[in-house]
């Protein structure tokens, strides 16, 4: 039986997160948008109110939430302030791995200080010259006595600057390439780490993305997530899982810009009458609130798949790709119903737009996602 209504938790966990969204985020978007600061204090009722380490299991003092229900709220913070919601999403982001394919003592050593005390994580994957292609990772991690030794930098980790904990993707067999690639946890305090400079971003401003370099930093081989060789895969499966949040959201960006066009439309007059009125806004506005609709569906139906255990590769590209280029056609359309004010940082609507640019690239292009989502529906060529 297909059931489309949410439980009275999921339902709870909504209107919380959108509250949290219209009271602590949408009123202080603007200043953070400015990057002077990070919002600190925004974060720490955050973390009391348990988004940051949500999809941490019970058994370790989280949140224990699945994957439909962060995804609901997930489009609810994006709603309010989508850098922020990136500060949130990237430590699950991080968790995920750990959470997925670390020990039981992993997990205990490595996740339960983040509920404890407000702390942030990171995911090091991407490199200057291993974007899409993360089978071209250079960063090593050579084994030496029971430490592995790692050299090598990371490029665009959101969290960067503020992570206390890093699962790093490097080359423990540089001769296998990708099959010689591991995922390995690597603690802030560990000696040869360095923090590059805070990137100056078109969008997500309020969120931290900084440059990691490492210097002969010396980890324990026990750091290393399920087993030598298998980095690629882990990344992958992570990927799989928390892909579906970043189409949420997409869904709560494009929302907040339809809300934004449709009270814009129904108060604006031209020609004698509001815009909403001529069938061309009307009709954007029509197409608008479809697109959302459907991509929130593709998002629910792939965390569910999850939430089930069921493959979910192709659905969770699917709702990535989809969420965000609906949330970039979406701010696009609306802004041009605001017209020339639209265009102006006294309007929330450029925002909007440039925040939903990102949600096209990080997590996987959707480029790469349309690849992911070809190969399974084509299927192999012989």
């Amino acid at each position: 039986m297909i059931d489309f209504s949410l439980s009275e938790e999921q339902q709870a966990l909504q209107n919380m997160a959108r509250e949290f969204a219209v009271k602590e985020m949408r009123p202080n978007a603007a200043k953070y948008d400015r990057g002077d600061d990070f919002p600190e204090e925004i974060m720490k009722k955050a973390f009391e109110a348990g988004f940051i380490t949500c999809n941490i299991p019970q058994e370790y003092d989280g949140g224990g939430l699945k994957e439909l229900e962060i995804a609901i709220i997930s489009e609810e913070l994006a709603a309010g302030c989508a850098g922020m919601f990136t500060t949130i999403m990237a430590s699950s982001l991080a968790f995920t791995p750990i959470i997925l394919f670390g020990t039981d003592e992993q997990k205990r050593r490595f996740l339960t200080p983040f509920t404890k005390k407000m702390g942030f994580a990171a995911f090091c994957l991407t490199e200057r010259e291993a974007g899409s292609d993360a089978g071209a990772t250079k960063t090593r991690a050579l084994r030496d006595g029971d430490h592995y030794v790692i050299n090598g930098s990371k490029c665009f980790i959101t969290n960067g600057g503020i992570a206390g904990l890093y699962v790093v993707f490097a080359l423990t067999d540089p001769d296998k390439g990708i099959r010689g690639v591991s995922a390995i946890v690597v603690p802030r305090e560990t000696p040869g780490i360095t923090i590059g400079k805070e990137e100056d971003k078109l969008g997500h401003r309020a969120s931290n993305t900084t440059e990691l370099f490492f210097e002969d930093v010396r980890v324990p081989v026990e750091n290393l997530l399920a087993r030598e060789g298998m980095g690629f895969i882990v990344a992958m499966k992570t990927l799989d899982v928390t892909r579906g949040s970043v189409g949420a959201a997409g869904v709560g960006v494009a929302r907040t810009a339809l809300e934004y066009a449709i009270d814009y439309a129904k108060t604006r007059q031209q020609f004698g009458k509001p815009i909403a009125l001529f069938q061309n806004t009307a009709f954007k506005i029509a197409q608008m609130a479809m697109e959302v609709n459907a991509a929130r569906h593709l998002v629910w139906h792939s965390a569910w798949l999850t939430d089930q255990g069921k493959p979910c590769g192709k659905e969770s590209a699917m709702a990535k790709c989809f969420g965000s280029d609906v949330a970039m056609r979406t701010a696009v359309e609306a802004l041009q119903i605001f017209g020339g004010y639209g265009y102006m940082k006294d309007y929330p609507m450029e925002k909007l737009m440039r925040d939903a640019k990102l949600l096209q690239i990080y997590e996987g292009t959707n480029e790469i996602q349309r690849l992911v989502i070809s190969r399974e529906v084509i299927g192999s060529i012989k």
